[in-house]
């Protein structure tokens, strides 16, 4: 699948990152814009970017005045309109404009993610819509198909390991508890001993970190659990 290009548009540079860093991981290809004036200069490059999530609160120029102004210029990006202000005359007017989709902050970015696949799926060619996909450094996992990829070549996952990798991802940047995993993973819920999710574990380092001895994503919480790092 080709890379799919991202303009996000977002005044609240850590807010904005954020969202960059997390699709990027996901496979976009992402660019950031800080205001309204950047935002349509970036919309009016070639090729157009497949899906623009614009802030509505901008300086320079209001997400609203970017919509209009891209509309009247002939870009036909489709445009998912994001903002604090969840009014229903304001969503109105963004869909009024020829906004794709609207969401209010604050929102849960796995929710937006699902909003954005949602556009692109009914914009983009079949052969292009985006999947279930993230980019683990040299690892793309497509959790649609259930095929993995390390620099272009295919690689063997278990079940398992695709269900225990969802849940990591899922909850990235938090310490999850043998507990948790146990239950969540492997349907156990009761608080047992296993070295079923440590070798499980060691097996997934081995096929995602570049040095599984000194790991980067999955990284040993000792006294709790594992944290995947982004």
């Amino acid at each position: 699948m080709p890379n799919i290009r991202m303009l996000v548009v977002e005044d609240d540079t850590d807010i904005g990152l954020a969202l960059k860093e997390y699709f990027e991981i996901q496979g976009f290809e992402a660019t950031l814009a800080t205001d309204g004036e950047q935002a349509l200069e970036e919309m009016k490059k070639k090729p157009p970017y497949d899906v623009v999530l614009l802030d509505v609160m901008l300086p320079k120029k209001t997400g609203f005045d970017v919509l209009r102004e891209s509309q009247e210029l002939g870009i036909e990006s489709p445009v998912l309109m994001i903002t604090g202000r969840g009014e229903q005359e304001n969503i109105l007017k963004g869909f009024g404009l020829g906004a794709a989709d609207y969401i209010t902050k604050p929102f849960n970015v796995d929710e937006l993610a699902s909003r954005v696949k949602a556009v692109l799926s009914r914009t983009l060619p079949p052969s292009q819509a985006p999947m279930d996909i993230y980019v683990i450094g040299d690892v793309k996992v497509n959790f649609s198909t259930h095929e993995v990829t390390k620099n272009g070549d295919p690689l063997h996952f278990t079940v398992m390991e695709f269900d225990l990798l969802r849940y990591l991802l899922e909850n990235r940047g938090k310490t999850v508890t043998r507990r948790q995993l146990l239950s969540a993973v492997w349907g156990i819920d009761q608080d047992i001993a296993t070295r079923t999710i440590d070798r499980h574990m060691a097996s997934l380092r081995q096929k995602l970190e570049a040095d599984p001895s000194n790991p980067v994503y999955i990284q040993t919480v000792y006294g709790q659990g594992y944290r995947f790092n982004i």
